[in-house]
């Protein structure tokens, strides 16, 4: 095809080593293989392609080791644009591509290379668009003031670039500069001579070190429309000079420590179309002049402190498609006026709230919305009735807002098709089958926590998640799991627990191949356990060799026995829980299990393990940083052929002797339960590398005193993280180390073992017993003088007495 002139292949799945015949294709103008998974061994096909003037290969791989760029691509002078971000090579930039005078556009993404010097970036006098990012800066960075000279420079990126010293170059003379990009980099102040670039349009600070209030010289930066400082650590309030920026369309300070309240003036940033100020500290209700901002389509205020009713504030804004006011203090009554001018809504995410809709029962809302977010707020008591006007409905969530009604019959007809719906922790009741009208095909039902009764709906295989705990459903199983023995069922998830259900369990679960968690606690099974079920059998179940992408392993109160399996420690990597708690294994703890390294819950508690503690628990990695995830619980992939949604998963863990149930906080919980066991010898230093633990239990075991030199190792006080300590009834000798943090803990956690406080050897019953008969003889005798007052003259003239004649005798 050699009269091609333009070839557009990017994006496009492709695999392997790129052809070198492109090169015969002399008459190409453009040419875009970005964004595969290509390779090749050199590029020198490219230099046939001399009518080029624009070339992407954007994450190709230079496959030949210690290969770096040709520098035949100095020769084509024809290029406009060059993209070679993300291509993994090595060595130095060649300078040739100084020669390219023509380029307009030229990026150089990689996180391999390490330029010495780009002067040649002086050269390209047409260049409008440089992009540096990810590449390693040098400590003679000076080469950079040359950039400043480029006349038709626009958008510069130095995002994800290694600056030495945690220091940018000082850039001051930048004519023409439209956007500045300086993301995720290493910089940890923001440079001054920003604040100079009077044409800035736009500005990306996000995801750096920067800490202390936001500088207030950014209001000098007048023509801004795009300013993003998110994730990062800027204090104190809101700075005025921000709401001198009344060009600013896009305004991002999400992931902050920002606080106090938003003053009036943020109704001067009328151009506003995105405000994002997630994830501060920022309190006080919103200001009136929020009414304002009639441009706004999207505004974020979630984890914050507001407080008020914000639908007072932001019932004007008659543009917005996206409102998320999750887990803040907002109280009060929001009225069909206050949602009447909300026309074009699509989102409404405002869970975690004290608030209250208060509409009249034949209300129909203005605006149509895809995901809609109220629990706790008080939609009741009766089943709110204008929610079968939303047509769109992908997610609703209306757990805990004071229904006591039955739902509807149109409600399972209407939102067959709803991705998530959670109706739990109300007072929602009735008869689950006969109000089905179709068997549910919503992908994701939370119905938990109500008072449901009669027996177990029918579902279709559309259902990936299924919750109706804790509520009244009675009978058998039986219709159930076995009602569609034709094909196989996609539920994942399936919590029946503390029901009324009966009668034995059916033998049919071969049809639920994809089931990840079953609770069917609290009911009233009898019988025996379907044979299919090796899980509770006496021996640790090898079916599950083959779940490589389990994540939760929860076998506790069985009767299994044995000893634990290697295997488990090497198929099963991806594993975060392991509770074994409360069977029968013996032997020793496997070192495998050091190999899963996500890892943040290990209970082997009450068993028979013997032998010591493995040495290489400081390999679990997720032990081993605290855990600062704003997402915080732990989530399994449901797919369908055409979808895929992420559900939340719940953990019984036994921490501190109670059982409590962890959902969403799961992720940060990091616990270490070997109690109850025969493990004996010490207790490894190597288990003081897990600074993230929070919970560790080695009491009521066989620890003794080879713990070097025959006490609590003192760098388990530097744990500072550690919430939980229990080291009781082992044979440990020796004194309880200092620390903050040892100090915080019970004596108890200490009990049945031979330790004294620090700075202390252990008791000496001699003086102890000395010390009890000196005080026993002493009150015996003085007491009573303090008593009796005839005793104690009597006693003193005997003492006067005996002086008397002591004298005489000398």
């Amino acid at each position: 095809m050699t009269s091609l002139t333009h070839l557009n292949l990017s994006n496009a799945g492709f695999e392997g080593k790129i052809p070198p015949q492109i090169g015969n294709l002399s008459n190409l103008f453009y040419l875009d293989l970005g964004r595969n998974g290509l390779f090749a061994d050199n590029v020198d096909w490219v230099s046939s392609l001399s009518k080029l003037r624009y070339l992407d290969l954007s994450g190709m791989v230079l496959r030949t080791r210690g290969m770096s760029l040709p520098t035949h691509l100095g020769k084509m002078t024809s290029l406009t644009h060059l993209d070679l971000s993300n291509v993994a090579f090595s060595g130095n930039i060649p300078s040739q591509i100084g020669n390219l005078s023509n380029l307009v556009y030229l990026h150089l993404e990689s996180y391999y290379m390490f330029p010495q010097n780009l002067h040649w970036l002086s050269s390209l006098s047409k260049l409008e668009y440089l992009g540096l990012r990810g590449i390693y800066l040098s400590q003679s960075f000076h080469w950079l003031h040359t950039i400043q000279d480029l006349p038709s420079l626009m958008h510069l990126r130095l995002s994800t670039c290694a600056f030495p010293h945690n220091n940018p170059p000082s850039l001051f003379n930048f004519s023409s500069l439209l956007n500045l990009d300086i993301s995720a980099s290493t910089v940890s102040f923001v440079p001054e001579w920003v604040f100079g670039l009077k044409t800035l349009v736009s500005l990306n600070l996000r995801s750096n070190n920067f800490g202390g209030p936001i500088p207030g010289s950014i209001g000098n930066l007048t023509l801004l429309e795009n300013l993003d400082l998110s994730h990062n650590s800027f204090s104190s309030s809101i700075p005025n000079a921000l709401y001198r920026l009344h060009h600013l369309k896009i305004l991002n300070l999400e992931s902050n420590n920002l606080h106090g309240n938003i003053s009036n003036g943020v109704g001067n940033l009328t151009s506003l179309v995105r405000l994002d100020l997630e994830g501060n500290s920022i309190s006080g209700t919103l200001p009136r002049s929020f009414g304002k901002l009639l441009s706004l389509r999207s505004l974020d205020l979630s984890n914050n402190q507001f407080n008020g009713n914000p639908f007072e504030s932001i019932g004007s804004l008659s543009k917005l498609v996206n409102l998320q006011i999750v887990y803040n203090c907002f109280k009060g009554v929001v009225t069909e006026d206050n949602l009447a001018n909300l026309t074009m809504l699509q989102q409404i995410i405002a869970s975690g709230n004290n608030l209250t809709l208060k509409v009249g029962f034949d209300w129909y809302p203005t605006f149509q919305l895809f995901n809609l977010h109220l629990n706790s707020w008080q939609l009741g008591p009766n089943f709110p009735s204008w929610i079968q006007s939303q047509n769109r409905l992908q997610n609703l969530l209306m757990s805990n807002t004071g229904i006591l009604d039955t739902i509807p019959i149109w409600f399972w007809e209407h939102f067959s098709q709803v991705s998530y719906l959670d109706l739990s922790r109300n007072q929602v009741h009735g008869e689950l089958r006969t109000t089905l009208k179709n068997p549910i095909s919503v992908h994701s039902v939370d119905l938990s926590t109500n008072h449901f009764h009669e027996k177990l709906p029918y579902l279709s295989n559309d259902v990936y998640y299924l919750d109706l705990s804790n509520n009244s459903l009675y009978g058998s199983m039986d219709d159930f799991l076995c009602r569609n023995q034709d094909k196989s069922m996609a539920l994942e998830f399936l919590n029946l627990a503390s029901n009324n259900l009966s009668g034995d369990l059916p033998n049919c679960w071969n049809i639920w191949p994809f089931l990840v968690d079953v609770s069917l606690q609290n009911n009233h099974f009898v019988g025996n356990l379907p044979h299919r079920w090796n899980l509770l059998s006496r021996v640790f179940p090898t079916s599950l060799k083959k779940n490589n992408q389990l994540i939760i392993l929860d076998l506790r109160e069985n009767n299994l026995s044995g000893t634990i399996p290697l295997w488990v420690g090497e198929k099963l990597l991806n594993m975060k829980i392991l509770c074994l708690r409360s069977n029968n294994f013996s032997s020793h703890i496997p070192n495998e299990i050091c190999d899963i390294s996500l890892l943040q819950v290990v209970d082997l508690a009450e068993n028979h393990l013997c032998g010591n503690i493995p040495t290489c628990f400081n390999k679990l990695s997720a032990m081993r940083l605290r855990n600062r995830s704003r997402y915080s619980g732990i989530y399994f992939e449901s797919y369908t052929s055409d979808y895929s949604f992420e559900e939340m998963v719940s953990v019984l863990l036994w921490l501190k002797g109670v059982g409590i149930e962890y959902r969403d906080i799961l992720g940060l919980v990091t616990s270490i339960d070997l109690s109850r066991n025969k493990l004996s010898r010490e207790i490894p230093r190597e288990i003081t590398d897990l600074h993230g633990l929070i919970y560790l239990n080695l009491s009521n075991n066989q620890l003794s005193g080879q713990i070097p030199p025959r006490e609590i190792p003192l760098t388990i006080s530097k744990l500072s993280f550690l919430n939980h300590l229990d080291l009781s009834y082992n044979h440990l000798k020796g004194k309880i180390p200092t620390g903050i943090q040892i100090q915080s803990f019970e004596a108890t956690d200490f009990v049945g073992n031979n330790l004294c406080e620090n700075g202390e050897h252990g008791v000496n019953w001699f003086f102890v017993s000395m010390a009890l008969g000196f005080g026993v003889g002493f009150w015996l005798i003085v007491a009573p003088l303090f008593i009796y007052r005839s005793w104690r003259y009597a006693y003193f003239c005997f003492l006067d007495d005996m002086w008397y004649k002591l004298q005489s005798c000398w």
